[in-house]
């Protein structure tokens, strides 16, 4: 009886002790799962953040804040037949002690939806009559045709014998080139050159009233406005209500030393209002024939490019024809249709990524459109392109403390808290198999470094084409070649 408890006892013991093996295997083994499982977590945590770092920019706060202090680049003076940009608000662009009444970020913004507006209105056929008084006070009938409103871009050239420098605004969405002149027969802005005066130069005429380049100022300027003692009148209007109306008159044009060009049609302005700050005008760089591409084509073939400086306190430059001094990494893009027999340069997009991530968009939704245009300030988007570009930026930056929205910028963040931070990178895709990456100091638009908001917005109806601003368009070198029916990009421009 003894020996049989004492094997029934040892049999126990041996199954406890097979039993403790077997439960130590399996937490061994639990926690190498574990531990595995915690590693690989750690490594796909790894793996985001290294993916992120590469599709993201570090932005210090300070430098989204204007410096006083102009700092030009000497991109513009290493080229042929170039000009310096400088942004009108800025300390490069002396206001002569009238700095004080520079806009405010929201009357930017608002001044920039007119612009917008307008643009919708021109390439959707919607035009609306408008009374408009010329130089010499009659009524004349004007619509709503090329009304667009005043850019932010500033370049000085030469007009008339001797020449005079006139520091004018460049428009790629406006065609005619003007500036005010004496006597300033109705009223005349403060401007800081001296006002143009014709009278003064061996090289001024008028321009006839059967002259086919007045003819052009109907599909230039949408507005048919007859003659005043058989010399051409000229008038626009842009989308902030700004205008100029005046003669139509040739001069001799100076764009370099080298680059002189008699015969130059453009408006001598007599009656002049509006938000053009101290400039004295407006250079048109559209397609229409009164435009300066189109007048300096013999020289310049249609080819014409520039480099918008990275903020308000550096230079950037426009330069006319291709010299040679052209980017390698110039990547082209044809023209769209959207825009035949318009003064707009059209693109197609076709897609948008968001930290190297690129969205699930439908081509369709791109369907209407898009132009480039160096006068908008923030981009414009169909509403179905915005939100997911809204949703996904909103994600990546789901760790900073959001704003109240600034105007159209819906968008925004407070960084008082911060001196860096990270946002993602953003690339919009053209036809052609084209992206262009969006510098880092064209994602964002501060109003202050509580207030500091996406740069793009959406369009109030997805039937509106899209619109590629000038805010995303900084330091990138744009390529115009008309000629060839195409639009370039090359990073790095202005540098």
């Amino acid at each position: 009886m003894a020996t049989t408890v004492s094997f029934v006892f040892l049999r126990l013991l041996l199954c406890a002790y097979l039993l403790s093996l077997c439960l130590l295997c399996s937490l061994k083994n639990g926690y190498a799962f574990a531990e595995r499982e915690y590693i690989e977590t750690q490594e796909v945590k790894s793996d985001e953040n290294h993916y992120y770092h590469h599709n993201s920019h570090t932005i210090q706060l300070n430098s989204l804040l204007q410096s006083p202090v102009c700092d030009p680049s000497t991109k513009a003076s290493e080229r042929k037949s170039s000009l310096k940009v400088i942004h009108r608000h800025g300390p490069c662009f002396k206001q002569n002690g009238d700095e004080a009444n520079s806009p405010s970020h929201a009357e930017i913004l608002l001044q920039d939806q007119a612009r917008v507006n307008s643009i919708h209105s021109k390439l959707s056929k919607k035009s609306r009559q408008v009374d408009r008084k010329d130089a010499g006070g009659s009524t004349l009938p004007a619509k709503d045709g090329s009304s667009m409103g005043s850019g932010n871009y500033i370049v000085t050239v030469g007009l008339g014998t001797p020449k005079k420098s006139l520091s004018l605004i460049f428009d790629t969405g406006s065609d005619v080139t003007w500036t005010q002149c004496k006597p300033c027969v109705r009223y005349c802005y403060p401007q800081n050159d001296p006002i143009y005066d014709a009278s003064a130069s061996k090289t001024y005429t008028n321009v006839s009233c059967s002259s086919d380049m007045c003819d052009e100022l109907e599909s230039a300027t949408g507005n048919s406005l007859g003659c005043a003692s058989s010399t051409c009148l000229y008038g626009i209007k842009y989308g902030d209500n700004s205008f100029s109306i005046g003669f139509f008159g040739t001069d001799t044009l100076t764009i370099t030393s080298a680059d002189v060009f008699e015969n130059f049609y453009f408006g001598c302005g007599q009656n002049n209002r509006g938000l053009f700050g101290k400039t004295a005008g407006l250079l048109g760089l559209g397609r229409n024939a009164v435009s300066v591409v189109s007048q300096t084509a013999t020289k310049y073939k249609q080819f014409f490019s520039y480099c918008l400086p990275s903020s308000s306190s550096s230079t950037g430059h426009l330069t006319f024809g291709n010299s040679g001094g052209l980017s390698k990494s110039v990547k082209f893009t044809p023209l769209s249709a959207v825009t035949k027999d318009t003064s707009f340069y059209g693109l197609d997009i076709v897609g948008l990524s968001v930290g190297g991530q690129k969205l699930s968009i439908s081509k369709s939704v791109f369907s209407n459109g898009a132009i480039i245009d160096s006068g908008t300030v923030i981009t414009r988007l169909p509403p179905a392109a915005y939100s997911p570009l809204s949703t996904a930026f909103r994600k990546l930056m789901a760790a900073y403390p959001t704003a109240p929205a600034l105007s159209i910028l819906d968008t925004c963040y407070d960084f008082s808290n911060y001196t860096s931070i990270k946002v993602p990178k953003i690339s919009l895709f053209f036809n052609g198999g084209v992206e262009v990456s969006i510098d880092v100091t064209g994602i964002l638009y501060a109003n202050s470094v509580s207030q500091v908001c996406l740069a793009m917005a959406a369009n109030s109806d997805a039937s509106d084409v899209a619109i590629f601003g000038n805010t995303q368009q900084k330091t990138i070198e744009v390529v115009y070649d008309s000629a060839r029916g195409r639009v370039g990009f090359a990073p790095k421009g202005c540098s």
